[in-house]
């Protein structure tokens, strides 16, 4: 009678990556990836943007009055008359940025984060559509992955797979079972900016939710019945504006008005672009841990 043998187990390679979002990367034919593609004709009739300004009125090329302090109160300056306050395109640009640029201050002021989207609006109006990276992002990323301690975080849904499916006999994480952490992933939320803090430490305006992501474990180290993994989070938003985004908030603030004309009307087309950030983390977990 013939002994079975037992089929040695594969192990999986590490790096591998376990995840990527079906939105691919560096996609510049995303809605929000769009420019210089309205008219004015369209923007007032479609979306509504007659008033987009309190400083200048980008259509006509002209300065809006500016109250001014007067004896008897604030009233407009009386020699002010939009017709002979004629300004270049440029000019015009210049000033809706300085707008832009002050209003963010009102989404943006607390916090280690809140520099990001002054330098982000900068990149908008001189770097023509390169995309963007920074320290600031790589941070702020990397500590909402360690901080997300709800059950649906990616970070812990690796954890969890990790701990079940390891062969602790073997001290390898079977090839078999990497569609286990794929899967465990799509059950979970990626890491986003929509928590409450994030409304004024501008990480909510400048990137809220990303658009795609890559997960990849780096490494595995099983040391009898404990584990290190290292997992390198790729992500990528955009900082543009599509059609929903300008209906949903244009209501709320001129801030987004201004960010769209800057970026749809096609007498000025100042490019939206990239915004890529990555993380590394570490997770450890033991043997028969819940």
């Amino acid at each position: 009678m013939s002994e079975t043998t037992q089929s040695p187990v594969e192990a999986l390679r590490f790096p591998c990556t376990v995840f990527r979002t079906q939105r691919r990367m560096d996609d510049y034919g995303a809605d929000d990836m769009r420019c210089g593609d309205l008219s004015e004709t369209q923007l007032k009739n479609d979306f509504k943007l007659n008033d987009v300004s309190s400083k200048v009125n980008p259509y006509t090329l002209t300065l809006a009055k500016q109250l001014k302090l007067r004896s008897y109160g604030y009233g407009f300056e009386a020699d002010t008359d939009l017709k002979s306050k004629k300004i270049t395109r440029q000019e015009c640009a210049n000033i809706l940025f300085d707008e832009f640029r002050s209003l963010s201050k009102q989404v943006s002021f607390y916090g280690p984060y809140q520099k990001l989207i002054g330098k982000m609006i900068d990149h908008m109006q001189k770097g023509n559509g390169v995309p963007f990276r920074d320290m600031l992002l790589n941070a702020a990323l990397k500590e909402q992955i360690l901080s997300d301690v709800l059950g649906n975080s990616t970070y812990l849904r690796i954890k969890k797979a990790l701990t079940k499916y390891i062969d602790w006999e073997n001290r390898c994480y079977p090839a078999d079972n990497k569609i286990d952490i794929t899967e465990a992933i799509l059950g979970g939320i990626l890491p986003k900016f929509d928590r409450l803090q994030d409304r004024v430490n501008g990480l909510g305006i400048t990137v809220h939710d990303i658009y795609a992501a890559h997960i990849t474990i780096r490494s595995l180290q099983i040391d009898n019945d404990r584990y290190r993994a290292v997992v390198h989070y790729n992500v990528q938003d955009h900082f543009g504006l599509d059609d929903d985004d300008i209906r949903k908030f244009r209501n709320y603030s001129l801030l987004f008005r201004i960010w769209f004309v800057l970026q749809r009307f096609n007498q000025f087309v100042y490019k939206p672009f990239m915004t890529n950030m990555e993380a590394t983390v570490e997770i450890t977990g033991r043997r028969n841990e819940n």
